[in-house]
């Protein structure tokens, strides 16, 4: 057993999550004689999204330079000193557009680049960063009364660690895919399909992973061509004139576009403080309301930004605002609302004018996250049923180049989008693939067959169950996440929706258990008592997704690292 002393942290997982620990790290005074890393890949700060486990050459991230987390190499400086010649479209003499997106591979060089750089921070900072690649974390088993863990690497390697702080990143959970030809339980890695499909194919859901789904098998099946109007037309490969793709949506919406953003990507200056949350908790019965966050988050920035705008917003409550936004996209065709929603972007870029409810609600949904986990359950119930579909679309941040793939798919005739209920399912085909069971917009019963099923709705939130290490996942060092009613009454009534999980507790006190891990505002476990655990913390982003509802993204994950490196200060 190889002993770490007292002032150890230990990531589990070398990732992005892990990388914004490091810098957070370093841009602290934090006292740490030894930060220990252990990655189940060959590759650290790429994670799962930015290497060859995520994406190829075709596939781009959602966000450009000047939208990146503050690091000491900016990446405009970065591409100067690392010239490619591998994304051409992108870079010119290692020049960049710092407005424009990113190709995914490219940003997770520059990612792996920054871990290097502050490796070498903190060997002059005094502070020893030990590195383990392709090292599989089997077990974290708490010793020492929990004030320490023995971390088990590659089934025989054994580590004492202080701090443990969990930066596992994505998880794609299978179901059928390793048992099932033509089934899929995500697009990833894109490498694992080479062949085309001569065929019609069904991707689930249209987020931005469903959009992956769609340029790996678009290329597979054919090529785009560039047009002198700057448009694309594609065209099917011989062999492939069957090939189509059927995208299913319950909202039947495709994702809304980039457009010019006046302000930084975030800040934290959008958010409430710590001591405001618990300020306003005490005038408040316990919880920060919804309404209250909404209307300092969104309508009061609105209000500066677009008073026209405002006017017309600032009386309507939360269910009303979205239906007013909702009305346009219910009444038009997705595609022909997709190619609107294009002109509008492309008038923003130009201009340089914001969207500004657009800006102001991707605002909010990032400040969002940090009050949250002090709704009541009626508010959660509430933002995840009403706001979150409307946030959801406008976050995603399509770039131009991906809705010119996609428009051109349409002209061709390749693609389709098909709205269905809630009660939609896919089962496995008993030869290949999955068959689709569903009822249209019009209350039509289908059910289809696909020799390729590919699930692409997105990274989903874990619970204490899919935890990866038995022992921790058994001890009392975890818990689920639950929100308190306001009135129990509210509980009894939800209690008959199969959709939210309802637990009478003690003193007849009810509970909405939400997806993932119990944690404090500083990222934090908070144990079975509900004590938190000093040295445990949970950034792994899937298992706090019930109580962070925009969970994903680069910027997340920094504001969640400077959270943490102030609870271990």
């Amino acid at each position: 057993m190889k002993n770490i002393d007292s002032n150890t942290i230990a990531l589990i997982g070398g990732g992005p999550a892990a990388l914004l620990v490091l810098k957070n790290i370093f841009d602290s005074n934090i006292t740490a004689t030894t930060v220990h890393i252990f990655e189940k890949n060959d590759r650290l700060g790429v994670g799962m999204p930015y290497g060859k486990l995520g994406a190829s050459k075709e596939h781009v991230a959602n966000v450009s330079a000047n939208e990146l987390p503050h690091f000491e190499i900016s990446f405009e400086e970065y591409l100067s000193q690392n010239p490619t010649a591998d994304f051409p479209d992108f870079s010119r003499d290692g020049k960049c557009n710092p407005y424009q997106v990113i190709p995914r591979l490219l940003l997770g060089n520059y990612l792996e680049f920054n871990f290097k750089h502050y490796t070498k921070i903190a060997k002059k900072k005094g502070i020893k960063v030990i590195t383990k690649t392709n090292s599989i974390v089997d077990d974290i088993i708490k010793i020492n009364d929990g004030k320490e863990f023995k971390i088990i690497v590659n089934q025989t390697e054994e580590y004492v660690t202080h701090k443990v702080i969990l930066c596992t990143g994505h998880y794609w959970p299978k179901k059928h895919e390793d048992d099932k030809t033509g089934w899929y339980d995500s697009p990833y890695p894109p490498s694992k399909f080479q062949s085309y499909s001569n065929h019609p194919i069904a991707i689930r859901g249209t987020s931005l992973t469903a959009v992956d789904a769609v340029k790996t098998h678009s290329r597979l099946n054919g090529k785009y061509e560039a047009m002198p109007d700057g448009q694309l037309k594609y065209t099917l490969n011989e062999g492939s004139e069957n090939f189509r793709i059927d995208m299913f949506s319950t909202g039947g919406f495709l994702p809304a576009l980039r457009f010019h953003s006046e302000d930084e990507a975030y800040s934290n200056e959008w958010t409430m403080s710590l001591d405001e949350i618990y300020d306003y908790k005490k005038n408040h019965n316990g919880f920060v309301d919804l309404d209250y966050v909404f209307e300092i988050n969104f309508k009061k920035p609105l209000k500066q930004k677009d008073p026209d705008f405002h006017q017309k917003i600032k009386d309507l409550s939360i269910e009303e605002f979205v239906a007013e936004m909702m009305t346009i996209r219910k009444e038009l065709d997705s595609f022909q609302l997709f190619k609107a929603e294009y002109t509008e972007a492309e008038k923003s870029i130009k201009r340089h004018q914001s969207v500004s409810w657009k800006e102001a609600l991707s605002a909010f949904s990032y400040s969002m996250n940090y009050p949250a986990k002090h709704f009541s359950a009626e508010d959660m119930t509430r933002l995840r049923k009403t706001l979150l579909p409307l946030i959801s679309i406008i976050i995603a941040s399509l770039p131009q180049s991906s809705y010119k793939e996609i428009i051109a798919l349409y002209d061709a005739g390749i693609i389709d989008l098909i709205q269905v209920d809630k009660e939609s399912f896919v089962e496995p085909h008993t030869e290949a693939g999955g068959i689709y069971h569903y009822k249209s917009a019009e209350n039509e019963q289908f059910q289809k067959h696909y020799q390729l099923y590919i699930d692409a709705v997105g990274q989903q939130p874990l619970e204490v169950s899919d935890l990866p290490f038995a022992s921790l996942r058994s001890s009392e060092l975890v818990s689920a996440a639950y929100l308190n009613f306001k009135e129990n009454s509210n509980a009894l009534e939800l209690q008959e929706n199969s959709e939210v999980s309802v637990i009478k507790g003690q003193n007849d006190n009810y509970y909405m258990k939400v997806h993932g891990l119990e944690i404090n505002d500083y990222f934090q476990s908070l144990d079975t008592y509900g004590q938190a655990v000093d040295n445990l913390f949970i950034m792994a982003v899937p298992f706090i997704g019930g109580l962070n509802p925009d969970y994903s993204g680069l910027d997340f994950c920094d504001t969640a690292a400077s959270r943490i490196v102030m609870a271990i200060k």
